[in-house]
């Protein structure tokens, strides 16, 4: 074979095209991944992980993948035709992706998931391929990203967890709801009860838990002493039933518990018997509201008073309903009332009844932010106006020897008489992210307000001087940082979650006592009579923590729901009562004289 016939040979088979094409300079896109990896993933080793940084992990890969897209238009080395073909094949595969994709898997999943797997496909395409022909190599690359992208469509998104985590599953397996859905479909519905008996109308007219965080909203408890060696007195287990999705607490009245729950496309607020776990009633209506964050369902708490039980869905659907049976007495819609959309997370406030009011928050405009409606009619009797953002509930406390309704929002918290809608004094703490939690009232002058992510809790002490009233700040702790995870009060010291950890403050400063068990965005539960903190952690664990200002001390703990717990526990007597988005259950707690030693971790 001739020397001319060999080049000629070499030359086509050579990967680099001979008109000019230059190999693609891919060390750039290669360390863009590099840091994109590191932006996802670090910051969940940090102090504070992924609740704290999570505008790194967000952010951060989001910048890396705009960057990626710089890199290919502008410093690839890819020629102008192969540059726009590439752009424009992205943007095609990606648009068709969000169109495929399980309509959870958009918003966070698209950031967490669709567009760092695509964007990581296609260097992988481009450096593999970087010395091809340009129509092979961005085609090679293309492919691959549309392969990257398209795991996203194999994804279920079930929302996120309290470190800001997606909570995957793949799109066929059924979900938790679909379980439940057709687990009941071989239960007989419940049927109405008929005329409820004299205890049951006693029970109703005297609730031991009336609602959301008790009787003052105040997440406490002041029951027996339990037996805190659950190693050897372990909480036994009355009973555990699958439930719908949401958020919900429990209100407790005799043998009667009250939730909310998602059944398919019906917002369900359900009676269960507290010893057995068995449905009494339920009632449905047609309304729907899920995230990416948070899942379906409903978010609040029903309130039972003597004159009903009052439920807020979380698409604005204001109800008061029977509590015997399930009745209807009237229905609102917040939404047409305060002329608003929903919140991103939906209406969580749960109702607040005194006397003959019924008070709700609605955070609509022309004054249509707290609503007061009468409990017999349904009628609104005043309103004012508040925050257009929060998903804290209005509470009954008194300040400075009056009793006034508190209710947190975004603009700060307001006091407000709750007869007249009178508002006694704004706070102004204006705040751009979402609060959560209920403002807690120290003594008659002190009130703690919690705030997310790195704004941390502030105190305040307010004073009346010539009848008028007025705030001034304490201190602001960064050592208390709860996002929604409420907290709690024991003798001058504060006890709640400090992104993801239990942490004790002084009441006084602000100061941080000791920072301790990791429990995950859950909920606690003051159990005053024994000093102790009951946990209700995010890995459906129950944890007791001594409520002491000098050292960290857990006392014992057990399992007590699978899956993602967010919602508050209720502790009855000698009764615990915990749920989360897909089961609820009733464990019997021993008593015991005094407490037991606790045993240090």
């Amino acid at each position: 074979m001739s020397n001319e016939t060999e080049a000629a040979l070499a030359e086509s088979n050579s990967p680099i095209k001979p008109s000019g094409s230059r190999p693609l300079r891919v060390w750039p896109s290669v360390l863009l991944v590099v840091l994109m990896i590191v932006a996802r993933f670090a910051p969940a080793y940090l102090e504070g992980g992924l609740s704290r940084y999570w505008m790194f992990a967000m952010i951060g890969p989001m910048l890396c993948c705009l960057l990626l897209v710089i890199w290919w238009l502008a410093a690839s080395r890819a020629t102008w035709m192969e540059r726009v073909f590439g752009f424009l094949g992205l943007v095609g595969v990606f648009a068709m992706t969000m169109v495929l994709v399980e309509p959870l898997m958009r918003g966070p999943g698209t950031i967490y998931v669709t567009l760092p797997m695509g964007m990581f496909a296609f260097v992988v395409g481009a450096a593999w391929f970087q010395k091809r022909r340009p129509l092979t190599r961005t085609s090679a690359a293309l492919l691959l990203a549309a392969a990257g992208f398209a795991f996203s469509v194999l994804l279920r998104n079930d929302g996120m967890d309290g470190e800001y985590q997606l909570t995957l599953h793949w799109r066929w397996a059924p979900t938790a709801e679909e379980r439940v859905l057709a687990a009941r479909t071989t239960i007989s519905p419940a049927s109405k009860p008929n005329v409820p008996s004299s205890e049951t109308n006693l029970a109703l007219a005297n609730p031991e838990w009336p609602g959301f965080r008790g009787h003052d909203r105040s997440g406490s408890c002041h029951g027996p002493m339990i037996a805190t060696n659950w190693s050897e007195q372990r909480p036994k287990q009355l009973w555990k039933v699958p439930v719908g999705p949401g958020w919900s607490s429990f209100a407790v009245a005799g043998n009667q518990l009250f939730t909310q729950e998602q059944r398919g496309p019906m917002e369900t607020v359900v009676c269960y018997d507290a010893a057995t776990g068995r449905e009494i009633w339920n009632h449905k209506y047609e309304a729907r509201l899920e995230d990416p964050m948070g899942g379906p369902g409903p978010r609040a708490t029903p309130t039972l008073a003597s004159v009903g039980l009052f439920v807020t869905g979380a698409t604005g659907m204001f109800l008061r309903l029977n509590p015997a049976t399930g009745d209807v007495v009237w229905q609102k819609n917040l939404k047409g009332v305060a002329h608003r959309d929903a919140p991103m997370w939906g209406f969580a406030g749960s109702p607040l009844v005194i006397g003959s009011n019924a008070i709700v928050w609605a955070g609509g405009k022309d004054g249509k932010g707290l609503l007061a409606f009468d409990v017999e009619t349904g009628a609104l009797r005043w309103s004012v106006a508040t925050g257009d953002h929060t998903y804290a509930s209005p509470q009954l406390s008194t300040i400075t020897g009056e009793e006034l309704v508190l209710m947190l929002c975004n603009d700060g918290l307001a006091l407000v008489e709750p007869a007249t809608g009178k508002v006694r004094l704004n706070y102004e703490w204006k705040f751009s992210g979402y609060r959560a939690l209920q403002p807690r009232v120290v003594g008659d002058d002190t009130v703690l307000l919690g705030t997310p992510m790195n704004v941390g809790t502030r105190a305040i002490r307010i004073t009346k001087v010539n009848g008028e009233l007025a705030a001034k700040e304490l201190w602001t702790s960064r050592n208390l940082k709860p996002d929604f995870s409420d907290m709690v009060t024991y003798q001058e010291y504060i006890y709640g979650n400090d992104a993801g950890f239990l942490t004790c403050l002084d009441l006084k400063t602000g100061d941080r006592m000791w920072k301790g068990g990791r429990y995950g965005k859950g909920q606690v539960l003051l159990l005053e009579n024994a000093g102790l903190i009951l946990v209700a952690a995010e890995d459906g664990r129950v944890h007791l923590v001594r409520a002491d200002p000098k050292e960290f001390v857990e006392v014992d703990s057990f399992k007590a729901l699978e899956g993602k717990t967010w919602n508050h526990p209720v502790v009855v007597g000698d009764k615990l009562y915990v749920r989360n988005s897909h089961e609820a259950a009733g464990f019997q707690l021993s008593t015991a004289k005094a407490a037991e030693p606790a045993r240090k971790l």
